[in-house]
């Protein structure tokens, strides 16, 4: 029987095989809201299942099949990456049970952003594109629109799912910011993400990257 990674992986090879993205290569990272309203889905598994499923894209897109992940609420931590071999428990051991994290306050997005940022353009910098998936309940600060126009230059995919019940106001903004070379970032609203199909998870996740993989492309903003 395929375990429920492997399971995924099938399902984002056939999303890719659709989007025709199969030839491309991409790092992955994931960031994850910890502010105080997302207490619940850290306790009841929601999280973790997140990571497994983003980390089947990883596994399918990135040079080397691994998952860099970070967490924020007012601070942020760059959290080991997961992989295959060790995703299971990854939100209890490296969170939950991590004393040096701070969890459960309220949101700032641009530093985590900027750590990001740095991670792939100054310390490991690299012609490979990045898709970066942001996991949010709400609350998010209007700086973030500097920082996002600002990473325009940089081969780096903003892709923002907010969850929950919140307006998302500032999120919802992001297709249309001006002043931009290009369009890097987009949102998607799932309610429930505990409760959407990866299937449609997937196509809905990978629907914009392309768009912008081609325009980068085009305007140098990726080295081939």
């Amino acid at each position: 029987m395929l375990s429920s990674i492997d399971l995924r992986k099938k399902i984002v090879q056939i999303t890719l095989e659709k989007k025709k993205l199969t030839n491309f290569t991409a790092r992955v990272g994931l960031v994850l809201d910890i502010s105080g309203s997302m207490q619940t889905l850290y306790k009841n598994g929601t999280v973790q299942e997140v990571v497994e499923r983003i980390l089947a894209v990883a596994c399918k897109f990135d040079d080397n099949a691994t998952l860099d992940v970070w967490i924020y609420d007012n601070e942020f931590s760059r959290l080991p990456s997961a992989t295959e071999d060790d995703f299971e428990h990854y939100v209890q051991k490296h969170i939950m049970n991590n004393k040096t994290i701070h969890k459960f306050g309220r949101n700032n997005e641009p530093p985590v952003m900027q750590d990001v940022i740095r991670k792939y353009t100054v310390e490991e910098d690299s012609p490979i594109p990045v898709f970066m998936v942001f996991i949010n309940d709400g609350g998010v600060v209007k700086p973030i629109k500097k920082v996002i126009t600002e990473s325009a230059v940089q081969p780096i995919f903003w892709q923002f799912v907010g969850i929950g019940d919140s307006d998302f106001e500032v999120l919802k903004q992001l297709d249309t910011m001006e002043g931009r070379i290009i369009d890097n970032a987009n949102f998607i609203h799932i309610e429930d993400i505990a409760s959407i199909s990866d299937e449609t998870l997937y196509n809905l996740l990978l629907n914009e990257f392309p768009l912008w993989l081609k325009e980068a492309t085009a305007k140098r903003i990726i080295r081939n």
